[in-house]
């Protein structure tokens, strides 16, 4: 029998939407809020985590300059001149006061006592310790070549010097050391003050001074290493005075980490080498031609350095250093791997009195053009008088010297120089192209 309402199904269902459960709902957000929190902790550790290796992967590296503070001469006259104006204010105004009460006096208590051998152990005692401290700064550097001899057996030769630790770029450890040492080796080989041995690699040398920066790197250092040893403090050697106390390290008499006390006994003296003048320091300390190292004082500072190359050094017997003031110019182009910049004169400075005495125009005298140096090139001569370059004026070495150092490799200078003739001195211009000596 046919239904009588289309609308009438054998089964009619009618679906009901599932309640919802409140408590459920709430802890499924609070989850995905957890899980979204872990989640931005966790990549913000990554992030944070790999930072500095993604920066180095497209960022630009940039190499930290090593700067070395220059020196001036110090205040110490310009101290001494107050110290004297102090006293002379407090003479006055004793002076003053005893006008205004001349009944009283000051009275002064003096006890002369003389030194005991005691007395001198303790003085020397405290030397020692200096020696002993900057001894954390000086390393063993060792050049090693091998080689096979006549029965075809392979064999290692060795020389040695000493090094100092002037500086800590992060990523490296820079050590001034002799170039001398390490010309031509296979390998180079570094011993700190622990005897804990790393390679090392040359960064850059100048062959003018034969002095030489290595490099090791910092992530090769033990910890234990790192907390024994220290960047040396290069101090100013500008005003230094005979009579001074100073301390040897290194090896100047051929055995590495010695301790050897004694006086300044000159500051007089000079060198000339090539494009540079340097203040050379002698003592009363015994030392021999094969010794090399620094000469400290009594704060701790390094003032100088002697060296195997020096010849100097090879006519005394005593122990003669060069003025590290003057040295650390280069020092600092040498630590960030920069060449020496190299015309090729041995240069003095006309003084106004050697002027007036010789009638020699003001400048630099050339008292010789090394051969086959840019400057013999360019045609400068013995006897010319350099008195500017690139049109900036040259009055002593120390203008030369600070203008050369500013040049590059390559850099084409003018340079104006006074020439003797018949007539007297005449001015010309020359053009130098800047080179490097090796």
């Amino acid at each position: 029998m046919p239904y009588k309402n289309d609308e009438q199904h054998f089964i009619k269902e009618k679906i009901k939407d599932k309640p919802v459960n409140k408590k459920q709902l709430l802890q499924k957000g609070m989850a995905t809020i957890g899980f979204a929190v872990l989640f931005g902790f966790v990549s913000c550790l990554v992030f944070c985590a790999l930072r500095p290796r993604i920066e180095t992967w497209f960022a630009p590296k940039e190499d930290q300059w090593v700067g070395i503070p220059k020196d001036t001469l110090s205040d110490d006259e310009h101290t001494a001149d107050t110290q004297a104006d102090a006293e002379q204010e407090a003479a006055d105004t004793k002076k003053e006061s005893g006008k205004k009460d001349e009944k009283q006096k000051t009275v002064y208590i003096t006890e002369k006592k003389e030194m005991t051998l005691d007395d001198y152990q303790v003085l020397q005692n405290q030397l020692y310790q200096i020696g002993n401290d900057v001894n954390k700064s000086v390393v063993t550097v060792t050049g090693v070549n091998e080689g096979v001899d006549i029965f075809d057996s392979p064999y290692e030769a060795t020389g040695q010097a000493s090094g100092l630790i002037i500086a800590h770029n992060k990523k490296e450890l820079l050590i001034l050391t002799e170039y001398q040492v390490i010309q031509d080796v296979k390998s180079i080989r570094v011993t700190f003050i622990n005897n804990d041995t790393l390679n090392a690699a040359l960064k850059k040398y100048d062959g003018n001074t034969g002095i030489a920066v290595l490099s090791v790197p910092v992530e090769k250092i033990a910890k234990a290493t790192m907390n024994q040893i220290e960047t040396a403090v290069l101090g100013n050697s500008l005003n230094l005075r005979q009579g001074k106390l100073v301390v040897a390290l290194g090896s100047p008499l051929g055995t590495n980490f010695s301790i050897l006390t004694g006086n300044i006994t000159s500051v007089a003296n000079t060198i000339t080498t090539e494009d540079r003048n340097y203040t050379v320091f002698t003592t009363n300390i015994v030392a021999n031609a094969k010794g090399n190292g620094v000469l400290v004082n009594t704060d701790g500072e390094v003032i100088g350095l002697f060296l195997k190359s020096s010849n100097i050094q090879k006519e005394q017997n005593t122990l003669t250093a060069v003025s590290i003031s003057e040295l650390k110019d280069i020092i600092e182009l040498l630590s960030n791997g920069v060449n020496i910049p190299y015309i090729g004169i041995k240069g003095s400075t006309v003084t106004d009195a050697i002027s007036k005495e010789y009638e020699i125009p003001k400048g630099v005298y050339i008292k010789e053009a090394v051969v086959d140096s840019p400057a013999m090139t360019a045609g400068l001569q013995t006897g010319d008088v350099i008195v500017a370059v690139n049109k900036e004026e040259v009055h002593s070495m120390d203008d030369y010297e600070r203008i050369l150092l500013r040049l590059k490799k390559g850099d084409e200078v003018k340079i104006t120089a006074n020439r003797q003739n018949a007539q007297g001195y005449k001015k010309f211009t020359c053009t130098v192209e800047v080179g490097v000596l090796r």
